[in-house]
């Protein structure tokens, strides 16, 4: 009660926020006043000189407080050059369309304005000019020249956007960039280059995992930085599209995948299942109408498990009876006692699905369906056991263990593909459907954004779901890919040192906001005030009942030419209800993921008289619906929604449609109980009550505030179930996002060394002392080890006599080492052309990080997978695997540096170069006594040097100031096996006779 009276008396948070920048917008209007005496050519050269102002100011904080003491001139300094366009009547073409320039900018636009400038969300209401207010931060931020960027939902609006709002930027001096896909990356650089950038949030960030994963030199990178961002519709992009992150990935090496081979068996197996539930589903309804409710109930939960969009199940779950019977039945299964139960019930069927996590799993019976000869076909091998078996199996030889090793490795390796084969398989059957989804076009398998209904071409499901999904449409399976690079979209927008937001709907996400991107939310008035009118939802027992009322409203409005826009949450809702209306013959415009290309085009003509257009979800974001003549008497904008979606920011998306700066308009939504969000999350149970207790007949409604806040609290459950899967989504990525960031700044700085010989000394200093160490600086010194891998790294030709290890100290072979490998390697860079030595350095460098950075990542996203099983041994998953990704982390960047010495004399700039080097080394060649035998034992073969250097080789034996390498054995005869004949005609088998020395 207190607050509300504080609040009442000294405004909310937000309103006390406003009122603080009122003045500001005051003073903007002043100078603005100023200004206009001013001609074209001096406000120009207003631009200019703070430019060159800024150019002085080396300090980013020094330059950021600089912008807020020039705010209001440059502010005032756009909104005079935007009235000045206008009194010119500017034209200019917009995407092929010619338009003329009519906007200046409200002081509400100015409010927003400053809030965006301050890096905060605004939130203002659709048709409020969100696009121009842009233009008044992004002019000022750009005044610095670090580039300022503007990121968008789409291609078409980032064009429309940069076309529309660089009339300004020109008319002031800026250049404007637009970043499209399938940009050249000469281009791309040009774009970037621009004092402001236009793109889409997915090209922004696939070019920073090009420029940082992918890219080889300067030249081939693009961008230039991350100083300031507007994040237009920020709710659709930090928030629903967050869930996902941005993938590079390449095709695998190799491709194992058995989809088409178990595609047919999979159709049969979904095939009896369904009829399976068919059957089960008919016994209940005789059970039910015999009275014996409690087996109904029980029958219908076990179809509910098996297919839980069944028909008959659908049908039943209208009745408030039967609702109530299977509801008891799955609340009785899922205690504690009864896990037994319930685990016998799923194993009737042939596969249970689970709607709410997207998950199939088979049963016994499914396995025996698929594989009846081999019970063990779906149980992974314990590969632990079967090897320590296998090595003390004495009978064995050690060549005879590592084949029994390397098969019984492979036949885990093909039981593990086929299980997550079938599971795939089955996934796509029944969990994914087309034309909601995905679409199929051009034989390809689209993936539909389930939140802008927006096909997403070039996007793939991961973990073969994708492959699986185009077995079972028939169409080419492509092969499978493997993970080039990756980021999450909260992790790419949090490297902006200023992120600011703009849309219609931003505060029910406000915590959020604040706690992953430190971003408050201000909400904006609007320039008129709101003349919508939003109705109580309808509320219908079936989807039937909801779409003939749908139906009925639609005939009802386009009857007094008043346009409607009917909001649907899938693309096959949408074309049923188009089905429905050519039935009716009522002429209407389809707006889905099918016929984006038409996108803006039909929702622009939405407000003209007798319009009906269906569109999915917020297809259509960021164009203006203006109203046509006359509809204003006819109630303005009548917006439709067939269904309530998951989250309340869409519903009121869908609802800000009309009603834009002060224009009438009415909004309504429509539901039943078999709406995926009042199936899945509760809502139901409590309406069904309701509406027995006011005995509804069919095709009646429910309809009151009251239920209302009943569907909300649905949502509400729902967005906090989202909001806990990105926040852990999130939280898991933080720990590659520190890997990720250590990595790509080595990476960088390889890139920008102008001396990489020094990077390359540097990974020699770290690596070869942690390398004699492991073998020296233990109980049992290993000199032997040390000499071989000595002599298999670098051309040395270190024996025991001539590296005398046991002679000196830790410290000092180190030393002793580490001269002797740079010699080796000046002395080879001496024959490399000189002007390449350095890309070849870069390139030596470059490459072990990038091919092991890959397989890093495929080794993480198998432990992220893996690591919640540790929840059942109550170990926190997260803990987990910040713990082990630590270790694997330190593992990789150490085999990155052994990776660099690998191929330190492994690389040349051309083969010649290479060939010179060789000439010069001593080369010691393996020679028998006996050149006709196979083998001889070690202690007949004695090295003979031969080549340039062979006398110094030859000589005093300390391998001061020597390099050499060994070439491989030339075979005088062909190999011959162990059970063969042996070649000395003893009439014996090879490895009974020479062979035993061998």
């Amino acid at each position: 009660m207190v607050s509300w009276i504080l609040k009442k008396i000294l405004g909310s948070k937000n309103q006390r926020e406003l009122r603080r920048l009122t003045p500001m917008v005051r003073r903007i209007n002043e100078v603005d006043e100023q200004f206009k005496s001013l001609s074209d050519d001096e406000l120009r050269a207003k631009t200019a000189a703070w430019k060159e102002e800024f150019s002085k100011i080396p300090e980013l904080e020094d330059q950021w407080k600089k912008l807020d003491e020039i705010l209001p001139e440059a502010f005032a300094v756009v909104k005079n050059a935007a009235r000045r366009l206008k009194e010119r009547q500017h034209s200019f073409t917009v995407c092929d369309q010619p338009m003329v320039w009519d906007m200046v900018h409200f002081d509400v636009q100015l409010l927003g304005g400053v809030v965006l400038h301050r890096g905060r969300i605004a939130e203002m209401a659709t048709g409020e000019g969100k696009t121009l207010v842009a233009t008044l931060p992004l002019y000022l931020n750009a005044l610095t020249g670090r580039g300022a960027h503007l990121v968008t939902v789409n291609d078409y609006l980032a064009r429309r956007d940069a076309e529309w709002m660089g009339q300004l930027y020109s008319f002031l001096g800026l250049t404007v960039g637009c970043i499209e896909h399938d940009q050249e990356p000469d281009v791309r650089r040009e774009q970037y280059a621009m004092d402001i950038t236009y793109g889409t949030n997915s090209e922004f960030g696939f070019d920073y995992l090009r420029d940082n994963g992918m890219a080889t030199t300067r030249e081939q990178q693009v961008q230039r930085g991350y100083h300031y961002a507007i994040v237009d519709e920020v709710d659709s992009i930090l928030i629903d599209e967050a869930r996902t992150p941005l993938i590079i990935s390449g095709p695998a090496t190799i491709s194992t995948h058995q989809y088409d081979k178990w595609k047919p068996l999979i159709e049969q197996l979904v095939r009896k299942q369904n009829m399976l539930c068919n059957r089960v589903a008919s016994e209940a309804i005789e059970k039910f109408e015999q009275g014996e409710v409690e087996t109904g109930g029980r029958l219908m939960f076990k179809v509910k498990l098996g297919q839980p969009r069944n028909k008959q199940l659908l049908r039943m779950m209208e009745d408030p009876d039967k609702r109530r019977a299977i509801d008891k039945a799955e609340l009785s299964f899922f205690q504690d006692t009864r896990k037994e139960e319930l685990f016998a019930l799923k194993e009737e069927l042939f596969f249970t699905i689970d709607e709410k996590s997207n998950e199939s799993d088979l049963s016994e019976q499914g396995r025996a369906f698929l594989n009846p000869d081999d019970p063990n076909s779906f149980v992974l091998p314990d590969l632990i056991n079967e090897f320590t078996e296998i090595d003390l199996d004495q009978t064995l030889s050690p060549e005879e263990k590592d084949k029994r090793k390397a098969e019984r490795q492979q036949h885990c390796d093909a039981q593990a593909e086929r299980i997550h084969n079938i599971s795939q398989l089955l996934r796509a059957y029944c969990l994914f459907e087309k034309d909601v989804q995905y679409v199929i076009e051009d034989n390809k398998v689209v993936i539909v954004d389930e939140f802008t209904g927006r096909k997403m071409p070039g996007r793939r499901w991961s973990d073969g779901l994708h492959q699986a999904v185009e077995a079972k449409e028939g169409v080419q399976i492509d092969r499978e890919t493997q993970t080039l690079a990756t980021i999450t979209i909260q992790n790419y927008f949090r490297l902006y040192q200023k992120l600011a937001g703009m849309t219609g709907t931003a505060e029910t996400e406000a915590a959020e906001f604040h706690d992953i991107y430190k971003l408050d939310v201000n909400v904006i008035p609007t320039n008129r005030p709101v003349r919508r009118t939003d109705h109580n939802d309808h509320i219908y027992k079936t989807r039937r009942e909801k779409y003939n009322a749908v139906i009925k409203e639609i005939k009802e409005a386009h009857a007094r030419t008043q346009p409607v826009l009917v909001g649907s949450v899938s693309v096959e809702a949408s074309e049923l209800i188009s089905r429905m209306l050519k039935r009716e013959k009522i002429p209407h415009n389809v707006l889905n993921a099918k016929f984006h290309m038409q996108e803006a085009e039909i929702v622009a003509r939405a407000g003209q008289p007798g319009t009906v257009t269906i569109s999915t979800n917020m297809a259509g974001r960021g164009t203006d619906i203006k109203l046509g003549s006359g509809v204003t008497e006819r109630g303005g904008l009548m917006v439709i929604g067939t269904e309530r979606h998951e989250a309340r920011r869409i519903d009121r998306q869908l609802r800000g449609r009309c009603a834009r700066q002060g224009d009438p308009g009415a909004s309504r939504f429509y539901v039943s109980f078999e709406d995926d969000l009042m199936r899945n999350f509760g809502a139901a149970d409590r309406m069904t009550r309701i509406m027995e207790r006011f005995g509804l007949e069919e095709g009646q409604e429910l309809e009151h505030r009251w239920l209302n806040k009943s569907v909300e609290t649905a949502q509400k459950r729902v967005e906090q179930r989202n909001y806990m899967i990105r926040k852990r989504t999130l939280d898991f990525d933080d720990v590659m996002n520190m890997q990720r960031e250590v990595v790509y700044t080595y990476r960088n700085e390889v890139i920008d060394s102008e001396e990489p010989r020094k990077l390359i000394y540097e990974v020699i200093n770290e690596a070869v002392p942690a390398k004699v160490k492991e073998y020296l600086d233990v109980d049992e010194p290993n000199y032997t080890g040390l000499i071989h891998w000595v002599n298999t790294t670098f051309p040395l030709g270190l024996t025991k006599e001539k590296a005398q290890f046991d002679t000196r100290a830790v410290d000092e072979n180190v030393q002793f080492l580490i001269e002797k490998i740079k010699d080796a390697y000046e002395r080879k860079s001496s024959h490399e052309e000189p002007t390449a030595v350095k890309s070849l350095e870069r390139y030596i460098i470059l490459n072990a990080i990038d091919r092991l950075w890959q397989e890093h990542l495929y080794a993480m996203d198998a432990l992220r997978e893996g690591v919640y099983l540790r929840g059942y041994a109550q170990k926190d998953p997260l803990i987990e695997y910040k713990t082990e990704a630590y270790d694997m982390f330190v593992e990789l960047m150490a085999n990155i540096k052994n990776e660099v010495l690998n191929n330190l004399f492994r690389s040349t700039s051309n083969l010649q170069a290479f060939e010179n080097f060789l000439a010069t080394l001593p080369q010691f060649l393996m020679r028998e006594h006996a050149p006709t035998a196979p083998t001889a034992t070690a202690d007949a073969r004695m090295r003979q040097p031969v080549g340039a250097m062979a006398g110094v080789a030859a000589g005093d034996g300390d391998g001061a100031g020597e390099v050499s390498i060994d070439l491989p054995v030339r075979r005088s005869i062909a190999k011959v096996g162990r059970n063969e004949p042996c070649p000395c005609d003893s009439g014996k088998k090879y490895k009974n006779c020479c062979g035993r020395v061998a």
